[in-house]
This record gives C-alpha cells, sequence and structure tokens, in this order.
C-alpha cells in the first residue's frame, strides 16, 4: 500500500506540473516552427548551468537530446542579474540562436538584492533578445522561503512583454526533496524534468 501510494503521489505531482506549465503561459502562446539546424540558448545561472551534476545532465544537456537540436549552455553559476545583463549581448552575437530560454534572477532573490534593479535587468535581457528578433521564453522562480511559488514580478514581465511563461515548473521541482541535490538545486532528475516540460512546451506551441 505504501509503494502504490507513492507512485501515486508521483504521478499526481507531474500531472500537477503539465498543467501548471500550460497554465501559467503569458499571453503569448505560441512560437514559429524551428529549422532543424537552430540553435536554441538556455541563459541563467546555476539553474541552467547544471549545479552539482554532470554536464550531460544539465537541462540543456537533457533538452538538446530530446529536441536534436544544439542547445548552448550559457548558465554561470553565482551569477546575478546585472551580470548576466552585462554578457548577453555578446553570447546573442556569438551564437545568433533562434530561441532563448531565460532562467534568472534566483540569486537575486537569494541575496536579497534590489527587486526593481533586477525587473529591469531582466526586462532589458529580454528586450535584446526580442530587438533581434529572437522569441524568448521565461522560467519563474522562487523567492526563497518555506512555500515555494514563482515571484510574481516574472509573470508580470511576461505578460507585459508578451512573451511565453512557464510560471511554477522549478518551484514545483524545487519543493520535492527527492528531485534536490540541496535546498537550492534541483538533482539529476529534476534536471531531467526541467528538460522533458520545456519539450512539451515547444511541442504545444508549434516551435518543433
Amino acid at each position: 500500500m505504501i509503494a502504490k501510494n507513492k507512485i501515486m503521489n508521483k504521478y499526481l505531482f507531474f500531472l500537477s506540473i503539465i498543467i501548471l506549465t500550460i497554465s501559467g503561459c503569458g499571453e503569448k502562446t505560441s512560437l514559429s516552427p524551428l529549422p532543424n539546424d537552430s540553435a536554441i540558448l538556455a541563459f541563467g545561472d546555476s539553474l541552467t548551468y547544471g549545479y552539482n551534476v554532470a554536464k550531460n545532465e544539465s537541462y540543456p544537456a537533457k533538452l538538446s537530446t530530446l529536441t536534436g537540436l544544439e542547445v548552448i549552455n550559457a548558465g554561470v553559476s553565482g551569477e546575478v542579474s546585472n551580470q548576466g545583463l552585462k554578457r548577453l549581448p555578446k553570447i546573442l552575437d556569438e551564437h545568433r540562436p533562434q530561441l532563448i530560454i531565460l532562467c534568472h534572477g534566483g540569486n537575486d532573490l537569494l541575496h536579497k538584492l534590489d527587486i526593481g534593479e533586477m525587473e529591469s535587468n531582466l526586462r532589458n535581457m529580454i528586450q535584446l533578445s526580442l530587438d533581434r528578433d529572437i522569441p524568448v521564453i521565461l522560467l519563474g522562480v522562487p523567492k526563497p522561503g518555506l512555500f515555494l511559488s514563482s515571484f510574481d514580478i516574472y509573470k508580470e514581465i511576461a505578460i507585459s512583454m508578451d512573451v511565453i511563461f512557464i510560471e511554477d515548473l522549478i518551484p514545483d521541482i524545487l519543493s520535492d526533496k527527492s528531485l534536490k541535490s540541496d535546498t537550492v538545486h534541483p538533482n539529476k532528475e529534476g534536471y531531467s524534468l526541467i528538460a522533458e516540460e520545456i519539450y512539451s512546451l515547444l511541442l504545444d506551441t508549434g516551435a518543433i
């Protein structure tokens, strides 16, 4: 009975992730199909880099396997949003991606940096991409606490800038001890789940 309950709980968790992913999207709900030679840029901090796991276990590596496309891991552990904003233009010019998955700001929240500056930095990162006609998928990041949910500023940004938004994927994974390697990072199973849900979203939005 205990084993059966564990299986059911895991099933309900995965189902909730799918529902929340779909309901968490901003106003934009579709993407143009990505050519077979497309490059996807995964840009962010340690959640993108794949802290605590092997390089091939990060979510960008897993997503590359699922999509058959090049997924560039441009994650830097410990980076705050103003550093990311300074770094992004060179990365965009170097790789010229057809899609960006942005997951940033977690270290700002962790270190209690100025929220207004973080918001401005995220908006500017998105605008840099949109100005180059590169669509953006924004991942919500939770503010540290007992009950994790995407910090509300992410949804405001996604709606006002008309980008696709995955609201509760990261918070729900970090709320499950079995999917974490420490208090703020997923384990390999958690990173795999991130990749799988982004892949599902790419299918649902027509990108692939």
